[in-house]
Formats: C-alpha cells, sequence, structure tokens
C-alpha cells in the first residue's frame, strides 16, 4: 500500500495538439505537452474551428483540441464518402424527410466520444439539428439506454451515422476496459495508466477515453518525458550514460528508466530517476523493489499484468499500472442508431436492431445545431 511519504499518482492534464501553454518553452514538457502546470493558461480559441461554437467549448473543456476533432470528422465522413455520396441513402430517402434517431447502448459499459459524435454529424449535417443529451462521457450505461436523440435531414443522419458510431464505440470500448482496471484498483492508491500504442491520429482522443474510464495518462507524445528502455541503454553505452545524456540535453524534463532486475533498481537511483518502469515483475519481486526504494523514486509495474491479478501489484506499492491493451486490444463497445418510427417520436422504429426501452431525459437537453 502506498504511504504518506511516497509519492502518490498524479492526474495529468489532456494534451493539446496544435499549441502550447502560455509561455512555455520549446522541447520536452513544452510545445503541445498537457503534462505541466498551467493548463487553463492554454491558449485556444474555440470560435476558430467551424463547429458550433458551444460544442467547441464543450471539447475544448474536456481538454480536447475542437480543431483537431473537426479534422477527424471531416476525415471519417470524407473516407466513407470517397468524393461520391451515399447511394443508399439518396436513392431510398426523400431529400425533404426529416428523421429522430437515438444512439443507444446495446451493452452494459462505460461511454466516451459523445461530443466527438455530436462533431461527426455537424460536418454532414446541411441543415440545423436538435440534439437531446441523455448521458455523459464517464457515465456507465445499461443495455437500451438512450445516449443521444439527433433530430435532422434523414440523409444527412444516415450519411453520418457509421463514422459517428465507429469514433463513439472505439472511445467507449476503451472507456469500459479502463473502468474495469480502475475498479480492480480502487482503494490502493495506485492508478492504471496508458502508454503510446495508440491508433495513429486519433491519440488524443484514445487517451481521451482512458480519462473518461477513471485511467490517467502517461506520455502524450515523444516530447512530453523521457523514458529509457533497453534500446537506448545499448545505444548509450549503459543506462548512466543514457540518463546522463538526457539530463544534460533536457535538464527540466522528467526521466523514466525501465529496469528488468532488482540489481539495477540502486544506480538508476543514484542517477535520481524520475520515475522507474518495473518491466515484468512478478508482485513478489515488485514488494522487494517497493521496499528498496523506500520512496525516492516513483514506481511503476509494466509487462505480465491481468485484470485478474492487477490489485497484487497494486498492493505490492507501485503509484502506476502501465497497460497498452487498453488503447490498442480494448474491443469496441456495441452501440447502435436507432431511426424513430414516422408515425411517433417517442420508440424507436419497429424492428431496429437492438432496440431497447427509451430511458428518460435526465434534463441535459439541448438544442441547436451541434449543440
Amino acid at each position: 500500500m502506498n504511504t504518506p511519504d511516497r509519492p502518490q499518482p498524479v492526474d495529468l492534464p489532456l494534451l493539446r495538439i496544435g499549441g502550447a501553454p502560455a509561455g512555455a518553452d520549446a522541447g520536452g514538457c513544452g510545445d503541445a505537452c498537457g503534462c505541466g502546470d498551467g493548463a487553463e493558461d492554454f491558449d485556444l480559441d474555440p470560435l476558430e474551428c467551424g463547429l458550433d461554437p458551444a460544442l467547441a467549448e464543450l471539447l475544448a473543456a474536456a481538454g480536447l483540441d475542437p480543431v483537431q476533432v473537426e479534422d477527424i470528422a471531416h476525415l471519417a465522413i470524407e473516407e466513407d464518402l470517397d468524393q461520391g455520396v451515399d447511394v443508399t441513402t439518396v436513392a431510398t430517402i426523400p431529400e425533404e424527410a426529416v428523421a429522430t434517431g437515438d444512439f443507444t447502448a446495446r451493452q452494459a459499459g462505460t461511454v466516451a466520444g459523445l461530443r466527438v459524435a455530436e462533431a461527426v454529424l455537424s460536418v454532414v449535417c446541411t441543415d440545423e439539428f436538435e440534439v437531446e443529451r441523455h448521458a455523459e462521457d464517464g457515465d456507465r450505461v445499461e443495455p437500451g439506454q438512450k445516449l443521444l436523440s439527433v433530430r435532422t435531414r434523414t440523409r444527412d443522419l444516415l450519411t453520418g451515422e457509421r463514422s459517428a458510431l465507429n469514433l463513439l464505440g472505439r472511445l467507449s470500448g476503451i472507456a469500459t476496459a479502463t473502468r474495469a482496471w480502475a475498479d480492480a484498483l480502487e482503494g490502493t492508491g495506485a492508478a492504471v495508466r496508458d502508454t503510446r500504442k495508440t491508433t495513429p491520429g486519433l491519440r488524443a482522443l484514445e487517451k481521451y477515453a482512458v480519462r473518461c474510464g477513471g485511467g490517467v495518462n502517461h506520455r502524450m507524445s515523444l516530447s512530453d518525458a523521457a523514458l529509457i528502455k533497453d534500446n537506448h541503454v545499448i545505444a548509450a553505452g549503459g543506462v548512466a550514460a543514457a540518463f546522463k545524456a538526457v539530463r544534460s540535453e533536457f535538464p527540466d524534463v522528467p526521466v523514466e528508466v525501465e529496469v528488468d532486475r532488482l540489481d539495477q533498481i540502486e544506480p538508476v537511483l543514484a542517477e535520481g530517476a524520475d520515475l522507474i518502469l518495473l518491466d515484468n515483475f512478478t508482485p513478489e519481486q515488485t514488494r522487494e523493489a517497493v521496499a528498496l526504494v523506500a520512496g525516492r523514486s516513483r514506481l511503476e509495474s509494466s509487462g505480465r499484468l491481468t485484470l485478474a491479478g492487477a490489485r497484487a501489484y497494486a498492493e505490492a506499492g507501485v503509484d502506476y499500472l502501465a497497460v497498452g491493451a487498453l488503447t490498442h486490444s480494448s474491443p469496441v463497445l456495441d452501440i447502435g442508431l436507432d431511426l424513430r418510427d414516422a408515425g411517433g417520436d417517442d420508440e424507436p422504429a419497429a424492428g431496429a436492431a437492438g432496440a431497447g426501452p427509451a430511458a428518460g431525459d435526465d434534463g441535459r437537453a439541448r438544442d441547436g445545431r451541434g449543440v
């Protein structure tokens, strides 16, 4: 268990891609890094993107760059249309038709990416659309629960459906998996955190989903902090040489060093490592490492970690459990879009796959384009 004199896990702000905190120096924890203090000084004007200002502000408040989210939304839609049109929808749906659709959970889990889904719809909808929000990112949801209701042109809603669901299901899957780890570690003082094993182009979103699930973020980028691994040690000629080289070039950057044996710990401590990564240690070896370090550095476990065995590592006294699988292997949470019957807006259309009982509105409804 963590003791009062040991460093405690720190929940770091999310990465802001495309800018830097005011006054940040270049390199290390500088440009585009969300790991330092003063994240509230991040210079971001959500009105500069093409999303609805209120939606952009919500994204920014969640630690996401609205411009990047808008770019991802455009990329998803453009990939799906491939410079053409949605031929099935155009052929079967009258141009003037309007419908209400409910984004509905088909599985129990933790939801993430609802505002991202709204951003996708905002770039495809040609007319104003209305949104009712029944859940918020980070909420635990049950099968059949309505998450988001959208009323707009039917063609636009169906054209944007898959792109919105792809992102929403992916992020909710990550949040759901993270929540299971966070629940397993509850009360230990340790936190589960991610790695850079993310989908190219989606790192900020996937790491946001980790946060929604109760985890914390490790490095957002290679410039945030140094992590000296075995290949760096080999290339530099030893742990001490690698450590000194980083300290000399980037004196203000946090340095984490990977070790895979107990006898490597004391030399690393002597060099002044901020954090030591215990790679493929057993719980017993981890307890020995915690006793040896005695609060002189933060400790992170990596490798051999399973959900069933997570608590044993946490109770050994480490600060973090590094779990790359959160972002590289989490199954998608099954979420669907159910169009309501044209004869009555209160229920999903007859025969809609996976449609369950509609959850009551919780008072968080909003109206407007993307809001």
